[in-house]
């Protein structure tokens, strides 16, 4: 199962999210906390998700627009040089169709401190292996890793919509987004690194990520192939 070049797309389901992730041996999750839909990005449906969050899920279409913004904004960020916290983890994705595991991995590992891993679990030793690693070797990790693979085909295989082939060519394409050390960090395993957004905080992150998926939304105003997901405490 491991090192192919394209692994099945995850649809964007908290319901499969919360099934995954328990299967990848957090034992909290459901439980204390969940994966939930965020339904809209206005205040008051910012208000019915749970808090507190640990982390946001984006799934947005990408098109050559984005592609082309994306590299003027690599060029903004090596004129500004960023701050990255040496605390966050990040991994690049080489493998195709894999954004939804690495986004729930970035969600994951930066939100350690508040998941209870199971000590034999698929993640835990995901995680030992590659916490040392740099972006690039983590992945070649995960390219490798036959548990992590075939977790993610079981779980690409549940949902709503029928699975489409490893093969075929998909354009929606997760990110997540995390506080770490009071700034906001969107990870995609695409880009050459961590964006940082500003300033943010546990208590604010949610808005803090809202105001950031509304500027992807605004860039593509005539799509509307946008869902949002929260890693959210379980009330």
């Amino acid at each position: 199962m491991a090192n192919k070049a394209r692994w099945l797309p995850l649809e964007s389901n908290p319901e499969v999210f919360n099934k995954y992730v328990s299967n990848l041996g957090v034992s909290n999750l459901p439980g204390e906390w969940q994966f939930v839909d965020v339904w809209g990005l206005e205040p008051d449906l910012l208000a019915t998700v749970p808090h507190p969050v640990g982390a946001v899920l984006l799934l947005f279409p990408i098109k050559d627009s984005y592609t082309e913004w994306c590299k003027k904004e690599q060029e903004r960020l090596a004129a500004a040089k960023q701050t990255v916290s040496n605390k966050l983890y990040y991994t690049k994705q080489t493998v195709g169709n894999a954004c939804g595991t690495v986004a729930l991995i970035h969600a994951l590992a930066n939100n350690v401190d508040k998941l209870k891993l199971t000590s034999d679990g698929k993640l835990k030793r995901f995680l030992d292996a590659t916490i040392k690693l740099d972006p690039e070797a983590r992945a070649a990790y995960l390219a490798t890793d036959s548990d992590i693979c075939s977790a993610h085909e079981e779980s690409a295989q549940e949902g709503q919509t029928e699975a489409p082939s490893a093969d075929q060519e998909v354009t929606p394409h997760f990110v997540a987004m995390v506080e770490v050390e009071g700034h906001l960090y969107e990870l995609d395993g695409r880009k050459p690194g961590p964006v940082n957004h500003g300033p943010s905080s546990p208590e604010t992150l949610l808005q803090d990520a809202a105001r950031v998926c509304k500027q992807f939304m605004e860039r593509d105003p005539d799509e509307v192939n946008f869902t949002v997901v929260a890693l959210a405490a379980a009330n």
